[in-house]
């Protein structure tokens, strides 16, 4: 499952490579001599095996995973950094599980210390991410038609 540009979806349909599933009544595609209906979902028609899609960790990807708030207080309006939740200093790692982004007012009173130490509670758990949950990311807006295919009923 992914996201492609319409370019990519109406070559795959024209050369028989896929179907198209749902499509979109508001648009439509126009020839000289022809109009086509405009695919917002399609369907190949043999499986084609790609690599598991794992999202990168980085700070960018923690920040769009944490919805640019603050773990911590849920502020957005100040900048963010990425905090360790159990600091690398005391065996803490680089990973999804460990790293929350956080204003730079709560990572300094956090400090070197385990939020508990620091009295600071998470809001949200920090947890690895699917790639299906960024697909809202590069799309922008997520069309409403799309939910019952991204398991998001």
């Amino acid at each position: 499952m992914t996201v492609c540009n319409i370019k990519k979806a109406v070559v795959l349909i024209f050369l028989g490579k896929a179907e198209i599933v749902l499509k979109d009544h508001k648009k439509s595609l126009h020839t000289i001599s022809k109009t086509y209906p405009w695919p917002s979902v399609i369907r190949l028609n043999r499986f084609a095996h790609v690599p598991y899609k794992k999202v990168v960790l980085t700070r960018k990807n923690i920040l769009r995973r944490d919805a640019y708030k603050c773990g911590y207080c849920g502020r957005s309006d100040l900048p963010l950094t990425v905090d360790h939740v159990i600091p690398k200093a005391r065996g803490g790692s680089d990973s999804w599980e460990n790293l929350i982004c956080a204003c730079t007012s709560c990572n300094n009173k956090k400090g070197d210390r385990t939020p508990d130490e620091a009295k600071l509670s998470l809001r949200n758990k920090p947890f690895k991410p699917s790639h299906i949950m960024f697909i809202k990311h590069v799309v922008g807006k997520l069309d409403e038609s799309w939910k019952p295919y991204l398991y998001l009923t």
